[in-house]
């Protein structure tokens, strides 16, 4: 009997950047090769394209420049073998993984199981392969899987029919808070049904709204998980399968990712924000600083991701701001050390107000002179950006945008934004993790009432049901895609309910205009939530 080492290469391939994700490809390989002895590696699913490439994939000349790279790599592939992934052109295009070994392309597999459900669009693309894969490598049979071919009984029961000893299944699977859990059960089930041990590597980074968490995994035939690499890090993980017990073995990897949910997410949105403004080439990032929790929380993010040097907050007072907010505003960029402005909005209202005078004449003010508040403001934001070249951070909520409690082109404004998906419950949850680990967000923000600061001791709670209580009805409706009677049957007021829902239905038009943030629930507004603007059905 015998046994080989191979490497699971858990990184980052931006998606449209094929030249540069072939270069990594051979880099990486070499490392394996030279300073691990590995004698194959493994790459994450669509590993030249990127995931997910989305209508790249109609385009013939990215096709060809993904299959031109592939064709390069096989030529100098030396020493080592390698399961790359790529978009492969046969007629029709398919999700598909490439063994290089011995400078050819000895085969080429197709995804079996597309998905077309959330996040995943896959039928608009790609055409489903027909059978499994297996392939010897130093007298073992691996079995060779990608992503969804996993979630699927047929695929592994096939392979492992075949003969295979080991299943080797590449991924680019996007973390949500329940993931990881649902991950890992998926594969004790799928080892067990089969009685074969399970290789597991997943992507890393964010594209867009999406996050890729790694957390790849090996699992050993009894269901037994025996190595777990951690979320949202890039590394190369080495392995050691043994034919005669049919184990796998870890070789050096971390420590378990031992991170509560608050850690880990708040990883993922640090994530998010290098990567949207690495890879859109930003120099930085600018942000309105509130004295508020949802600003305080991004501006932390915000540092953590790019450092203080590329960071800029700025304060635009009225006659509304609260001491406590220019105080701990102040503090707090102060604490992080990030460059400050105070940027009084007072004159630029009244020019506003004086000017629409006689328009609004006999009209008595409401809303829309809160509305014009929050967009003098975006329009000294996007000002700096547009003059500086960083990008504006949205600092809205889940909670707010569901309900609509944001205003277009005012705090609206902005190309990304951090806590789009997170109910204000959990802006909560993360801003004292964060604020313990080292007083990165004042505890006077996160402790005081939260507020517009649009008009005199204005609180949110004014306009809104408490946040324990909205964010409870938004989550069953949203997430859970419950009724309102299935939700009223849970105990909550009818009145409430009923109101809550009519805010998610009519304020869609916004959040068709919102900026994109990183997916972090098991229903994001955007790509995975996409109902009608206009819509009779209540």
């Amino acid at each position: 009997m015998t046994s080989f080492r191979f490497a699971l290469a858990q990184f980052d391939f931006p998606v449209g950047a094929a030249s540069a994700n072939a270069a990594r490809v051979r880099e990486l390989a070499a490392k394996a090769r030279d300073q691990h002895q590995a004698s194959l590696i493994a790459f994450p699913e669509l590993t030249i394209s990127g995931y997910p490439p989305e209508d790249l994939l109609q385009r013939p000349s990215f096709l060809e420049a993904c299959e031109q790279e592939m064709v390069g790599l096989a030529s100098r592939l030396e020493g080592i073998a390698a399961v790359v992934g790529h978009p492969d052109t046969r007629g029709e295009v398919f999700n598909a993984a490439s063994l290089l070994r011995e400078g050819k392309r000895e085969w080429t597999y197709h995804k079996q199981a597309l998905p077309n459900y959330t996040v995943f669009d896959e039928k608009r693309y790609f055409r489903a392969g027909e059978a499994s894969r297996t392939f010897m490598m130093e007298g073992v049979r691996v079995g060779m899987l990608i992503c969804e071919d996993i979630w699927e009984a047929e695929p592994a029961a096939h392979a492992a029919a075949a003969g295979a000893e080991m299943l080797l299944v590449i991924n680019a699977s996007p973390y949500d808070s329940r993931q990881a859990a649902t991950r890992e059960e998926l594969l004790r089930r799928r080892a067990t049904e089969n009685d074969i041990p399970i290789a597991y590597v997943n992507l890393v980074g964010g594209q867009d709204d999406l996050l890729f968490d790694g957390g790849s995994l090996l699992v050993q035939r009894d269901g037994h998980v025996v190595a777990r690499a951690p979320s949202f890090e890039e590394m190369l993980l080495l392995v050691e399968f043994d034919a005669a017990s049919r184990s796998l073995r870890p070789i050096d990897w971390p420590e378990q990712d031992d991170r509560g949910p608050e850690a880990t997410m708040y990883a993922g949105l640090v994530r998010g924000v290098r990567d949207y403004v690495g890879k859109n080439h930003f120099s930085g990032v600018l942000l309105g600083l509130s004295g508020g929790i949802d600003s305080a929380l991004t501006l932390a993010i915000a540092v953590d991701a790019l450092g203080a040097d590329r960071v800029t907050a700025v304060m635009m007072p009225t006659r509304y701001t609260s001491d406590l907010s220019l105080r701990e505003a102040k503090a707090q960029a102060e604490h992080l050390g990030v460059e400050y402005h105070i940027l009084p909005i007072e004159g630029i209202y009244e020019a506003f107000v004086g000017t629409l005078a006689p328009v609004f004449e006999g009209r008595a003010p409401d809303i829309t002179e809160e509305n014009l508040q929050s967009r003098s403001r975006g329009v000294l934001l996007m000002a700096m950006s547009n003059k500086t070249g960083r990008l504006l951070l949205s600092t809205g909520n889940k909670s707010e945008m569901a309900v609509g409690y944001a205003t277009l082109y005012g705090d609206m404004c902005g190309a990304y934004a951090p806590l789009k998906d997170l109910y204000k419950t959990v802006v909560y949850d993360i801003s004292r993790w964060r604020a313990n680990v080292d007083g990165a967000i004042p505890l006077a923000v996160i402790e005081r009432p939260p507020s517009a600061e649009l008009r005199h001791e204005q609180t949110d709670q004014d306009s809104l049901p408490p946040y324990d209580e909205l964010d409870a009805i938004l989550a069953r409706f949203i997430e859970g895609e419950q009724s309102a009677e299935d939700i009223i049957a849970a105990g909550f007021d009818d009145a409430t309910v009923r109101r809550v829902i009519r805010m998610v239905f009519i304020n869609e038009f916004k959040r068709r205009q919102a900026a994109p943030g990183p997916r972090v629930t098991t229903k994001a507004f955007g790509r995975e939530r996409r109902y009608p603007i206009t819509s009779g059905w209540r």
